[in-house]
C-alpha cells in the first residue's frame, strides 16, 4: 500500500494547525503531507512506523517529523477490541516552512531553526528535559489564542534547535513522492512490515521487482545504507522490544513469534542492536516504569 497524501486545511485566523485529539484509537492510515509535524503522544501505546523505521511508542513520546515523510501510529491490539478501549490522546502541530513568509527562516536569527528543519528530514526523537519543556508548551497552547500560539510555536522551535536531546530516527532520508524508485522501495518496506514476523526470502522480493538478487541487494543498500538482512533484523528487534514491554510472555517465545527461528541468533542480534540482553531490557523498562 502506497502512503496517502493528506492535504491539511488551516483555520482562517491561523498560519499553522494545532490539534488536541482524543479518541478510542489512532485511525489515520499510512500517510504523508508537506507540512512538518510535531506530535506528542499524551496517552497511548503501540508501534509507530516512520519512513523505514519501526519502533514502539508510549505515553510521552515526542517526535518532529519532516516534510513528506510517510508515517503511521498504530495502537496495541487491546485498543481495537470490542471491549472498552483504554483510550488514546495526542497533541500535534502541523506547519510549513513559509508560515511567516517565504524568507523568514532565512533570517540570521533563525539559522539554528533552519538547521533543525533540515535535520527533521531524518525525523527526530525528542527526550530528556527538552521533551518535558515542549510537552508543557503543547499542553499550554490548548488554552491560547492564535497570536499567542504562534509565539509559543516559535519559542518551541528555537528551544528544539538549541537542544542536545534530539536524536535522528532514520539513517537516511525517506520521502514519499512519485518516482519509480520510491514506489519500488516503498513496496519493499510495506512487504517487510506485513511479513517480518515470519521467514522472508530475498529471492521472493527481488522477483516481485523483476530484479536479480544481486541487483536488488545493491538497490536496497543504496536506499537504506543497510543490507536487507540487517534491516529486517532491526525491524524484528523493534517488535521484540515492544512485546517485552507489553507482556510477560516467555522471552524465547517472543523471539520465535518475532521471526527468529534460531534462539542463539536471536540473542546475538538483540545484544548487537540494543546493547543488552532481552531479560536486561525488560528489567530496565520495568524498573524505569516503577519510578
Amino acid at each position: 500500500m502506497k502512503p496517502t497524501l493528506h492535504k491539511l486545511s488551516f483555520a482562517s485566523d491561523a498560519s499553522f494547525l494545532y490539534c488536541k485529539w482524543d479518541c478510542n484509537y489512532f485511525d489515520k492510515p499510512w500517510h504523508f503531507h508537506k507540512e512538518y509535524e510535531l506530535v506528542l503522544i499524551d496517552k497511548s501505546k503501540g508501534t509507530k512506523f516512520i519512513g523505514n523505521d519501526v519502533r514502539p511508542f508510549s505515553d510521552g513520546d515526542l517526535t518532529l517529523i519532516g516534510s513528506n515523510i510517510p508515517h503511521l501510529y498504530r495502537n496495541s491490539e487491546e485498543y481495537y477490541s470490542k471491549k472498552e478501549s483504554p483510550g488514546a490522546s495526542s497533541i500535534f502541530v502541523h506547519f510549513t516552512k513559509d508560515l511567516l513568509g517565504p524568507y523568514f527562516f532565512d533570517l540570521p536569527e533563525m539559522g539554528l531553526v533552519q538547521q533543525l528543519l533540515e535535520r527533521s528530514s531524518l525525523a527526530l526523537d525528542i527526550s530528556g528535559k527538552t521533551k518535558k519543556y515542549v510537552a508543557d508548551k503543547l499542553h499550554g497552547m490548548n488554552e491560547e489564542k492564535s497570536p499567542q500560539r504562534l509565539l509559543t510555536l516559535l519559542d518551541t522551535l528555537v528551544t528544539l534547535s538549541q537542544s542536545k536531546d534530539l536524536r535522528p530516527i532514520l539513517s537516511t532520508r525517506y520521502f514519499a513522492h512519485g518516482s519509480q524508485n520510491t514506489d519500488r522501495i516503498n513496496s519493499v518496506f510495506e512487504f517487510i512490515m506485513k511479513n517480518y514476523t515470519k521467514e522472508i526470502y530475498v529471492q521472493e522480493i527481488a522477483s516481485k521487482l523483476h530484479m536479480s538478487v544481486p541487483a536488488f541487494s545493491r538497490f536496497f543498500k543504496h536506499h537504506t545504507r543497510k543490507t536487507f538482512s540487517d534491516y529486517v533484523t532491526e525491524i524484528r528487534i523493534g517488535h521484540v522490544c515492544r512485546l517485552l514491554m507489553e507482556n510477560n510472555r516467555n522471552i524465547s517465545e517472543i523471539g520465535y513469534h518475532s521471526g527468529f527461528d534460531n534462539l542463539p541468533n536471536f540473542y546475538r542480534h538483540f545484544k548487537k542492536v540494543t546493547g543488552t540482553t532481552p531479560k536486561e531490557y525488560r528489567t530496565r523498562f520495568l524498573n524505569a516504569n516503577d519510578r
